[in-house]
């Protein structure tokens, strides 16, 4: 089962992403601040970080590259998952090594699931195609 690291300190979004990847057959992690997420980050087995940029110590890009200077976390990859959608920041996090940059207010949960699977090489879920009635 893949393992996901999901540092935010909203606690609906993290329920509501871990219920999706749950159902999905991925392991979600919280982390409510920045230097617990980077704890944990160093501390367990992690496939994936999403990461929010907005958190009540350490802002998100920092947070990013204090991992992707770590040898023990620079292979995790990491997604920046915000409700900040400037250009700066969105750039920053990409040149610090972010795999993507998702704006929570435009994903849905499922997409984001699709998301996740594919950055962790996973196969997508297909919606199943409708049968076709007998002749």
């Amino acid at each position: 089962m893949a393992r996901i690291l999901l540092i935010d300190d909203d606690p609906s979004i993290g329920e509501l992403f871990s219920y999706a990847l749950k159902k999905n057959g991925i392991e979600t992690i919280l982390a409510m601040d920045g230097q617990n997420g980077i704890n944990k980050a160093k501390a367990e087995v992690i496939d994936l970080i999403l990461l929010d940029e907005v958190l009540p110590d350490i802002p998100g890009n920092e947070i990013l590259k204090t991992l992707k200077l770590d040898n023990k976390t620079q292979h995790i990859p990491i997604i920046i998952l915000s409700n900040f959608s400037q250009e700066e920041l969105v750039k920053e996090a990409i040149n610090n090594g972010a795999l993507d940059y998702i704006f929570k207010y435009q994903i849905e949960p499922e997409d984001l699931v699709n998301r996740i699977k594919s950055a962790l090489g996973m196969p997508k879920e297909t919606p199943p195609t409708p049968q076709q009635p007998a002749q």
